[in-house]
């Protein structure tokens, strides 16, 4: 079944979601499957499934479509009906540090271990991901939208999260959006009002927030926010609506506040739950508290405990994104256009869905130093992928011979491709 599942998945890609040269893009895919080491994004073309020049490669790119629409929509179905399903968000950039002819660039943090607060220019991307077990390191996405000078990072991940939510208004459970500092705004918490999802954000450590405003005294112009509360000023809190204390094996002792019906100074009418999340451990000195911002999907509450545990499931998409730039080579190639970027970004995605299908037909091949695991990681199902495609096969048509290229047109002029500013912005 799980063989005949990721045939037809295939399939359908092929015939459905790759519009334009369908046959190289689909080779791509494969040789990216293959587990190559590479150096330069053409050597993908030595791989045994590829069957095409080298050349076809960047032809691919150049002149192939896709249905990007179809393929979310097809990313979608993949996911099962759950009673609650963990959705990721984060940020990323492709950097391009030497590209003038790439449109569409901009100055974005990229921090690393080392340089936390490095500046790069390149292409950021907002990941919508769904993350389907707890405590491993898969991330599938459903969808990878670049951010362009005339959108932002919270405008863009709302537009991927109602398109999640278009696609799978019929299902009974509770779909929750998880989200990093980057998405802790009243920005991101209001856009998604209107969505029949949960949302939990992580707040920075130094927000004000303030409550209701109460009742009208009957006099002057009616309040607009209630009392102050200040995360670093432990004077300005309230008791909490609910407290809960418990003992983890992993945490150690945890103690959880939430307060309810706060808002940011900027938008009164949004509001949410704010939950302080205090993890001693076994540390004399415990870290700072892990502040939290929840709004509840319509009519479906949950405990404060069940909530608090949703948040450890976004990790995957920290290894989900060096994955795909260091295993996938997401950010190998070296384009021209953005289009093409974008198209090659799709094809990761695909390569991405089709090791997580393959996961339980493909045997572990540990290397010397590695340890035989019962449950592959993403890495593992890529070292022996390439087993598969005797039984999988290819709906790619067998390429043609053509003749020798004639070349440049003797006396037509060379035109430099067009550069680029890259955009800076607030």
């Amino acid at each position: 079944m799980q063989l005949n599942k990721i045939i037809e998945f295939r399939q359908q890609v092929y015939a459905y979601g790759l519009t334009k040269a369908r046959d190289a893009q689909f080779e791509l895919v494969d040789a990216l499957l293959s587990n190559r080491t590479i150096q330069a994004f053409p050597e993908l073309s030595f791989a045994p499934v590829h069957r095409r020049q080298w050349h076809r490669a960047y032809a691919a790119l150049e002149k192939g479509a896709q249905d990007r629409a179809w393929l979310t929509k097809h990313f979608i179905k993949q996911v099962p009906y759950l009673p609650v399903t963990i959705f990721a968000l984060d940020k990323t950039v492709w950097c391009h540090p030497r590209s003038r002819t790439l449109s569409g660039m901009l100055y974005e943090y990229s921090p690393t271990r080392s340089i936390k607060t490095s500046i790069v220019q390149g292409h950021p991307y907002s990941l919508l991901t769904w993350i389907p077990d707890e405590g491993k390191s898969w991330a599938l996405p459903i969808s990878t939208t670049r951010i362009t000078p005339k959108t932002d990072a919270i405008t863009t991940a709302v537009g991927q999260v109602q398109q999640v939510r278009q696609h799978r208004a019929d299902q009974d459970g509770i779909d929750v959006i998880v989200g990093d500092g980057g998405y802790g705004n009243h920005h991101f918490l209001g856009g998604l009002v209107d969505v029949d999802c949960a949302v939990l954000v992580r707040l920075r450590g130094d927000r004000v927030l303030f409550g209701e405003p109460g009742a009208y005294a009957g006099r002057g112009r009616p309040r607009v926010h209630g009392e102050r509360f200040a995360f670093k000023d432990i004077d300005t809190w309230w008791s909490p609506s609910e407290t809960v204390i418990l003992e983890t094996e992993d945490w150690g002792q945890v103690r959880l506040r939430r307060w309810d019906k706060l808002h940011a100074k900027q938008a009164a009418s949004t509001t949410f739950s704010v939950i302080c999340c205090e993890v001693y451990g076994e540390r004399e000195t415990p870290p700072k508290p892990l502040w939290l911002g929840f709004r509840p999907a319509p009519q479906r509450d949950c405990d404060l405990v069940t909530i608090w545990r949703w948040y450890p499931r976004r990790w995957p998409i920290e290894p989900a994104i060096r994955f795909r730039k260091q295993a996938l080579y997401w950010d190998k190639p070296r384009l021209q256009q953005a289009a093409r970027c974008d198209r090659w970004t799709a094809l990761v995605d695909i390569a991405h869905w089709l090791l997580w299908l393959g996961r339980d037909l493909v045997a572990d091949r540990p290397l010397p130093w590695q340890k035989s695991l019962a449950e592959l990681t993403p890495g593992r199902v890529l070292q022996g992928f390439d087993s598969l495609f005797v039984l999988i096969d290819t709906p790619t048509r067998d390429p043609k011979p053509r003749g020798k290229s004639p070349g440049w047109p003797l006396g037509r002029l060379r035109s430099p491709p067009v550069r680029h500013q890259v955009v800076k912005r607030a």
